[in-house]
């Protein structure tokens, strides 16, 4: 035996055994896709009609890890044009898979289906667990990568698919692991769709808010009627004025001379931090926005920093809230101000020149800026925990498919 084998050896723990899918339990085995699971050849022309009940799926139909159903695809055709189209009707609990470009997003399918020519599916026996194989095919996806034809598009033919290996413990075992994961899948998709309710609260309280049609109390006691303007009806205690009369449009410097290993300021650019510096440029509230580059993503900071010269930075009036302006400039179509026909460019007497209405009252600034900002702490909490669950996920992928972690 060589030192290299005899080395791989001690590295094995107890009870365990190196496969072509790495360390797994001994009582596990490593099987090809095909020992497992039937196999349906996809489409190979396009639908002529699509006035069916089964859903015509391609690729963008797919979201990874996630079961397609009627409403997924808008697309729908007949049992008769899906022979046309030179496929089966892929049955509902079937695995289906990307095998062109972006290879191994996998789905299960929860009604019929038919494919078009970029997906192959796969019919699980009663030797496998469907979800299970649903997480299985996706830790292959480098194994894809390595076995696809090196064309335009990355391609994996069905002799390929079929001989994808993956470990088989028992189907008690396959079962069991399928619905842990399952739950974090549970778990990260009401996460996301919070997010997104979340996300349009925000939407629709920064067009209410900032426009004057809401008005929060105190304020709303005080509030007499509104006044035609040039952009629209605003509260008659609110005024319209150039964004130039509120704020003070600065350029970023240069940051080569500043620029310091582990300084304690950040130098921010339109892509975000480049590095870091001991001298701030600004220390005061501020929002910043792309000269050019990214031109429609203002970002507000309250802490010192440095801008480069792509991202302008602004000076805020006293009797003006910096939190305000910012959400101010997010509703802003920033595109639509865009001075380049290349690389998208803002000239700070531009930004100075759009009018926007604003509270005269300082206090109602705030109280707005407030409630949205709180709504984005939400928000961030809720990414934050999205993420950590995300990354919980894959460990547990990690120690579940592979063994290390048993179930049962």
């Amino acid at each position: 035996m060589s030192v290299a084998n005899r080395k791989l050896q001690q590295q094995v723990p107890e009870g365990y055994k190196q496969t072509e899918v790495g360390v797994i339990p001994d009582d596990w085995t490593v099987t090809q896709v095909q020992d497992v699971c039937g196999f349906i050849v996809p489409g190979r022309n396009k639908p002529r009609r699509l006035d069916g009940d089964i859903p015509w799926i391609t690729t963008p139909d797919l979201v990874d890890g996630q079961t397609v159903y009627r409403s997924r695809s808008s697309l729908k055709v007949t049992k008769a044009e899906a022979k046309f189209v030179g496929s089966k009707v892929v049955p509902e609990g079937s695995v289906i898979m990307t095998c062109v470009g972006e290879l191994g997003i996998v789905a299960l399918t929860g009604c019929e289906v038919v494919l078009n020519q970029q997906l192959h599916a796969f019919l699980p026996s009663e030797k496998i667990n469907s979800s299970f194989l649903v997480y299985a095919l996706k830790r292959q996806t480098s194994y894809f990568y390595t076995v696809a034809t090196k064309t335009a598009l990355p391609y994996i033919n069905k002799d390929n698919c079929n001989a994808t290996p993956i470990p088989l413990p028992s189907l008690k075992e396959q079962t069991a692991i399928a619905n842990a994961l399952s739950d974090v899948d549970a778990l990260i998709t009401s996460l996301e769709k919070l997010i997104v309710k979340k996300r349009a609260i925000k939407t629709a309280a920064m067009q209410q808010l900032l426009t004057g049609k809401k008005r929060l109390p105190p304020f709303d006691q005080t509030h007499t009627g509104y006044k035609q303007t040039e952009l629209g009806e605003i509260p008659e205690d609110w005024e319209v004025k150039l964004i130039g009369n509120a704020i003070s449009i600065r350029h970023g410097r240069d940051q080569k001379e500043v620029e310091t290993q582990g300084g304690i300021y950040p130098i921010l650019g339109t892509g975000g931090e480049m590095g870091r510096t001991d001298t701030f440029l600004y220390d005061k509230p501020s929002v910043l926005i792309g000269r050019k580059g990214t031109i429609n993503r203002p970002v507000y900071m309250e802490s010192p920093f440095w801008t480069v010269d792509t991202l302008f930075y602004s000076e805020v009036g006293r009797q003006y809230s910096a939190k305000f302006i910012y959400y101010k400039f997010c509703m802003i179509d920033w595109m639509a101000y865009n001075e380049a026909s290349g690389v998208p460019s803002l000239n700070a007497s531009t930004i100075e020149k759009i009018i926007q209405s604003f509270p005269v009252n300082n206090e109602e600034q705030v109280a707005i800026a407030s409630v949205l900002s709180d709504i984005d702490t939400e928000i961030n909490a809720l990414e934050q925990r999205l993420s950590k669950t995300q990354q919980l996920k894959q460990g547990m992928m990690q120690e579940l498919l592979t063994g290390r972690t048993r179930l049962v």
